[in-house]
């Protein structure tokens, strides 16, 4: 099936372009979405005369999401979640949660602009794109954590598991030194008492020498 595209389409074509695609993209996706018309001659004729006012419109739209990318680029946003202590999280995180958390955050972005490549099921810090425009496209991290301040723990480079692993050895360590202290212990009393046994009187010693 043939359609003109109104506005830039990744992996497809610009602006103005005539393009093949399967019928149930098109209807379900391009013209649904009002990214594309049927190639017909009555809408490439309509194309046409309306080309320098969609290029202008695309223009506005482009610097206003530009104007937008500037500021968000980078920029990480925490997302609070339950999780197990092995950081699997009980659901996963959204295109719906990353728009929410943007829009909380004073940014407009809906969630068919947010495209997530992997599955977020995880704690941790995630990277997320944002289709503001068809050619501008800007990268966030999300920062999926059970507490504000385990979100603080991630953005600082470490995670749950690090923090699991130093208090687990920090454990072994502190019973280490008990049992240490126990043998100490133990050893001074065994000394104390084999002093005494050494200071006491002897049966086969004379008391009269």
């Amino acid at each position: 099936m043939q359609v003109i595209l109104l506005e830039r389409v990744a992996k497809l074509g610009q602006m103005g372009d005539v393009v093949d695609v399967k019928p149930g993209y098109a209807r379900n996706y391009l013209l649904l979405q009002g990214k594309a018309l049927t190639a017909s001659q009555e809408n490439i004729a309509r194309f046409e005369s309306e080309k320098a006012n969609l290029e202008a419109k695309n223009l506005e739209t482009r610097k206003e999401a530009e104007q937008v990318a500037e500021k968000l680029e980078g920029q990480q946003f925490v997302v609070i979640r339950q999780a197990s202590d092995g950081g699997n999280l009980y659901g996963s995180v959204t295109t719906r949660d990353a728009a929410d958390v943007c829009s909380e955050a004073g940014y407009a972005v809906d969630r068919k602009q947010v495209i997530i490549r992997t599955p977020i099921k995880e704690l941790g810090l995630h990277e997320v794109e944002l289709h503001l425009h068809p050619e501008v496209v800007v990268t966030i991290t999300l920062n999926v954590a059970r507490s504000p301040e385990e979100a603080e723990i991630q953005a600082s480079g470490r995670t749950i598991q690090d923090i699991a692993a130093e208090e687990e050895a920090q454990a072994e360590f502190e019973i280490s030194e008990l049992f240490d202290d126990i043998g100490a212990a133990q050893s001074d009393d065994d000394e104390d008492e084999g002093q005494r046994r050494s200071d006491a009187p002897s049966s086969l010693d004379d008391p009269r020498d």
